[in-house]
């Protein structure tokens, strides 16, 4: 329900109403040809503050951490893992899957299974895909008992609360007591239904760091967290779109920062808390990183955030809090934030940097990777993806690539500079085929990537970095 924050609605669901509740969370799979790479950082984080603030049994099964032979788990072995897991921890009240919207195949195929292994369960999807498509994802996959979109940290307290209700008195009784407001929508097409609207928590300082001993072993005693513990976060071991200059051995990954507040006409933010950005703050993560460190032994840590460097205030924090603990991370962030230009005052064509750099305090703070999604060098794909204002407003410079001259964004050029010279690696991914693309746009895309391979050999790194 619009305008109703979930912590209003819970705030009255004490750790009593939840006593003996069970919930699990699956994990969809979302790569085949890598290996996993990022822990579930959602469902840990829900699961983490069901168990320890609220006592109730949380579980997750990690579709996503299983790679036998560089495939995904076959549809057999999900069915089994699943039925085994029910069977040896009891039938939970609530069966929550999470995944953004390129796992509804998965979403569809695994529903039908949970209603052979338990029927009765409450059914619920979350995450990218069911904020996005919203009421609409019970048109394709009728097996739902519910749908929440958005932030799911408080509202999953009153899913489960739901969810017991109905399990303890009947969904009719369920009904007549009024407990089940204000997310229930009715019967339709044969089921009770609910449409549950999360939300940002108030303070994300506030919420437990997600326990990964959740996911240490599945079912069958499989090492599950230690996959990912050894599995490089980025870089060419990991065989995703991140390549790096420098190798990882034992590394972890969390989020520092949720939704981002620009509007690339190509992205989707609902995954991770759509425009509604907000931070966590330096002292909350540099506990994280103490944790992680003293815990696991991790030489690198990973921050996929959709957009980390938008706090500049939270950066200059972060140095003297991270410094001391003298260990080497990455994140995400944009060429603009990076290259860090303002026009110079009454001179449109003159640029001064911002002082300090936001890249040279976070090389400081321990960073030493960014990825970047620069998507495209051509101005008018720039503008047609709705990056044109910030990555083009310093205008475009002369760059010699095999002897040809081209017009890149000043911007991209000196966001790349800047972090070499700061001492971080910036990994760009690429956009190919957008809408209004043509041959000649794409070219310059490519000379692009031409001129940084050039750029990094001038630095004495290896071009395929």
């Amino acid at each position: 329900m619009q305008g109703i924050h979930p912590a209003d609605i819970i705030k009255d669901i004490k750790p009593s109403d939840l006593t003996g509740a069970k919930v699990v969370f699956i994990n969809m799979p979302l790569r085949e040809s890598a290996q996993p790479t990022t822990t579930p950082e959602g469902p840990l984080l829900m699961a983490t503050n069901l168990i320890q603030n609220y006592s109730v049994d949380a579980g997750i099964i990690d579709l996503n951490a299983y790679r036998p032979d560089g495939k995904y788990i076959s549809h057999q072995e999900t069915f089994q893992l699943i039925k085994d897991h029910v069977k040896f921890h009891g039938e939970p009240h609530v069966i929550a899957f999470s995944g953004m919207i390129t796992t509804l195949r998965w979403q569809e195929i695994i529903a039908k299974m949970v209603r052979k292994i338990a029927p009765d369960v409450f059914l619920v999807s979350g995450s990218g895909l069911a904020t996005e498509l919203k009421l609409g994802l019970f048109n394709y996959i009728p097996e739902l008992d519910a749908i929440a979109h958005s932030e799911g940290d408080e509202v999953i307290i009153k899913i489960i609360y739901d969810a017991k209700l109905i399990k303890e008195r009947g969904i009719e009784s369920a009904i007549t007591s009024g407990k089940l407001n204000p997310y229930y929508l009715g019967e339709r097409n044969g089921r009770h239904r609910f449409m549950y609207a999360g939300d940002r928590p108030k303070d994300l300082d506030r919420l437990p760091f997600s326990n990964l001993e959740i996911i240490k072993t599945d079912v069958y005693g499989n090492q599950i967290l230690q996959r990912y513990l050894d599995t490089p976060v980025w870089g060419a071991a990991a065989n995703n779109s991140s390549a790096t200059s420098f190798t990882m051995k034992q590394s972890t990954t969390f989020v520092s920062s949720r939704g981002c507040p620009y509007a690339c006409a190509f992205c989707y933010r609902g995954a991770q808390g759509e425009r509604n950005y907000g931070v966590r703050s330096a002292k909350n993560l540099a506990e994280q990183f103490k944790l992680h460190i003293e815990k696991y032994n991790v030489d690198f840590i990973g921050m996929p955030d959709d957009n980390f460097g938008v706090d500049y205030n939270r950066i200059v924090e972060l140095v003297p809090l991270l410094k001391p603990l003298n260990i080497r991370w990455g994140t995400h962030t944009r060429l603009d934030e990076a290259a860090g230009l303002r026009p110079k005052s009454g001179n449109p064509c003159e640029y001064i940097f911002e002082n300090p750099k936001r890249v040279d305090l976070m090389a400081e703070a321990g960073c030493i990777y960014i990825g970047f999604g620069a998507e495209s060098a051509s101005p008018s794909v720039l503008k047609a993806m709705n990056k044109g204002g910030f990555i083009l407003k310093n205008g475009l410079t002369d760059m010699q690539v095999d002897g040809k001259v081209y017009q890149f964004p000043r911007t991209m050029i000196e966001g790349i500079r800047n972090c070499e010279y700061a001492g971080i690696h910036a990994n760009c991914t690429w956009i190919m085929a957008y809408p209004t693309e043509t041959l000649e746009d794409l070219k310059m895309s490519v000379a692009f990537i031409k001129w940084q391979e050039d750029f990094y050999s001038s630095c004495d790194k290896s071009a395929d970095s």
